[in-house]
């Protein structure tokens, strides 16, 4: 791999440290601002939401600019968010800079994930995305485990005046290491990236995404509480057992990474038939300490192992426009991390209790299952019209992509 593409993952850690930090924090966050646990949780829905809308805006009004500016631009903004939900005097500012942070982050994702495939040959664009997801999965792993430890000892403000530490990290790693990637010969036009939308490959790729994703995270967004007030661990458990997920994570991603190039449809239906089966366990054996803990860990694998071969996916029918690509696969992952928090705030305020997420987030996987095998049965059994726009969409994919890809590759030695 490029050493730039591990600067993107770099950059990635920053903003997964934010995304999903709020884990962590629910409680002093409602307990601060006045506000009941569910509430609190629309914070992280705040977030994703920025997400959905953000990814393919951002990628449409950046489609003709330089790459390499854009993602200054936006690691810059971002860091900038952080210091702003540092400072919310009020619940609804608070609300306000975690919308501004994720149409950054977005737009950072979607940028950054075009710029990786694009330093890298075909059959290793799951390792490529591996990478990124890794930062990912690290933030999990260190990141979420540490913002809670924070918001525990300091109060939550000082997580996030810690990511925005992070993030001007990673602007510093994104201006020296970043290669300058010129654009193609012919300038992007937005409506033959839009034509994407037309392949009937590309909807049931998102919908997979968006399930799948928004099961796991369904629990995982309430799994403080679930530790505390089902299991009955203490508090300080808390930071530990959202590392343990983390480290799953990674280890997931690095497994999933490795494989999903050469099984795509293999990783996605056992990944995701895993995650339906932990979630269930989790609904069932909630009040067990030593289930939540090691499901915890099992979750977190499980779910990360499938992100490289969902993103992957999303390439490979959608190649003739790779940013918006980058920008569909990060808005699907996002309407599940709306659409999962949603959920479990909905059932908890239902009073079906805590462990009722693992249940709604169970559902969620299982119709990403059913997903799944209608997107193998369309490949399958495509007709010969669609395999001809396959084609079509590879061949400019590569024309679009070329030059790109070119100066991208020479940048793996010169910055």
């Amino acid at each position: 791999m490029p050493l730039a593409v591990y600067i993107l993952g770099l950059s990635v850690f920053a903003l997964g440290t934010s995304e999903f930090m709020l884990s962590g924090l629910l409680p002093p966050i409602a307990d601060d601002m006045n506000v009941s646990i569910p509430q609190a949780g629309l914070l992280i829905s705040a977030f994703a939401i920025g997400m959905v809308v953000g990814a393919p805006l951002l990628a449409v009004a950046t489609l003709r600019l330089p790459r390499r500016t854009t993602l200054i631009a936006l690691i810059s903004v971002f860091g900038l968010g952080q210091i702003a939900g540092a400072l919310a005097p009020t619940y609804e500012v608070l609300f306000a800079s975690r919308i501004v942070s994720a149409l950054a982050c977005a737009g950072f994702w979607a940028v950054g994930a075009a710029v990786a495939i694009a330093m890298v040959p075909v059959n290793q664009r799951a390792r490529a995305m591996a990478v990124m997801i890794g930062g990912l999965s690290v933030a999990n792993v260190l990141g979420v485990p540490l913002g809670a430890f924070l918001g525990e000892h300091l109060g939550w403000r000082s997580a996030f005046w810690a990511v925005g530490a992070a993030s001007a990290v990673a602007l510093a790693g994104v201006i020296t290491r970043i290669p300058h990637i010129p654009l193609p010969e012919r300038k992007p036009e937005l409506r033959r990236e839009l034509a994407i939308y037309r392949d009937r490959q590309v909807w049931p790729a998102i919908v997979i995404t968006a399930l799948a994703a928004g099961g796991v995270f369904c629990a995982f967004s309430y799994l403080a509480p679930l530790l505390t007030d089902v299991a009955g661990l203490d508090s300080g458990w808390v930071p530990w057992i959202l590392g343990l997920f983390g480290v799953g994570a990674l280890i997931g991603t690095m497994i999933g990474g490795r494989v999903a190039d050469a099984h795509l449809f293999g990783v996605m239906l056992s990944g995701i038939t895993a995650s339906t089966v932990f979630l269930v366990a989790l609904a069932l054996f909630a009040s067990s300490q030593v289930a939540v803990i090691a499901l915890s860990f099992l979750l977190g694998l499980s779910a990360f192992f499938t992100a490289p071969a969902l993103n992957a996916r999303m390439f490979n029918v959608a190649g003739a426009a790779p940013t918006l690509a980058g920008a569909t696969t990060t808005a699907a992952f996002n309407l599940g991390n709306t659409s999962g928090p949603w959920l479990g705030g909905t059932v908890i305020d239902l009073d079906f209790g805590f462990a009722s997420t693992a249940w709604a987030g169970a559902a969620m996987t299982a119709l990403a299952l059913a997903a799944v095998g209608m997107a193998l049965r369309l490949q399958r059994g495509g007709t010969g019209e669609s395999r001809s726009r396959s084609r079509l969409i590879a061949k400019s994919g590569a024309a679009t992509g070329s030059a790109e890809s070119a100066a991208a590759r020479a940048g793996r030695v010169t910055p």
